[in-house]
């Protein structure tokens, strides 16, 4: 039997493919990082199902229950709660167990995810990036892998809540200050927003709100280029 690896909405329910919608309609069993969340998508296409929980505190566990619904000859759709799973989500050791049994195919129904969103509306950001995801929640360690992808030289696409983008962004201009910043926050969302300027001036901005809501994508790059940034800056 198969397992599907179905990309979500990261936000307007509208971003999901008419491939996604027939396969979700269509499998015996959802597996979701978040029940609930997955639910209100399942509602909004009018698609019932039974669905199952496998999340990032339960994936290795609940990945032996999935590969026995696929045993016993059921298809089954995993999707985390927005983009791409396996991209900053959960999905990856769901996927290493039933590829290593050998006896299911794997499936990728492709769609959305909060870094091709980003990188499509940045403009030139050189002809690579390395894409880093959530960085350590411990300063050390986040900046010492700030120092690494500075060093690399290309530029870096990372996530980070609202709750704690100024201060990464602080270590981000304390590693390189004349670094880049474009920032998407609430992508696809009724209040996206994309700000784009040098660290210093991203940082400002933010500082500026009363509140900083949403969820972040920051497409990092190493140095400013005064052709590439100033005139179309927003911050």
């Amino acid at each position: 039997m198969n397992l599907y690896m179905v990309a979500t909405p990261i936000g307007n329910l509208e971003d999901i493919t008419y491939r996604a919608v027939r396969v979700l309609g269509e499998v015996d069993v959802i597996a979701c990082e978040d029940t609930r969340h997955t639910m209100q998508l399942l509602s909004h296409y009018g698609i019932k199902k039974r669905l199952i929980a496998c999340h990032a505190h339960n994936e290795e566990e609940s990945s032996k229950g999935i590969l026995e619904l696929l045993d016993s000859g059921l298809n089954v759709a995993y999707c985390s709660d927005a983009g791409t799973p396996g991209i900053s989500d959960p999905g990856a050791r769901l996927c290493e167990r039933v590829r290593n049994d050998g006896k299911h195919k794997i499936i990728p129904i492709p769609g959305a995810a909060a870094v091709t969103a980003l990188v499509s509306v940045a403009g030139n950001i050189g002809k690579s990036f390395t894409f880093e995801g959530f960085l350590s929640p411990k300063k050390g360690r986040r900046t010492k892998r700030l120092e690494a992808l500075f060093a690399a030289g290309n530029a870096f696409v990372i996530y980070e809540s609202p709750f704690r983008v100024v201060k990464t962004l602080e270590d981000i201009k304390s590693v390189n200050d004349r670094a880049l910043i474009i920032a998407g926050r609430e992508l696809t969302k009724a209040f996206e927003e994309i700000i784009r300027g040098s660290v210093g001036e991203v940082i400002s901005y933010l500082e500026a709100k009363d509140k900083i809501k949403g969820e972040f994508a920051i497409i990092v790059v190493p140095e400013v280029d005064d052709d590439n940034n100033q005139e179309d800056s927003d911050a």
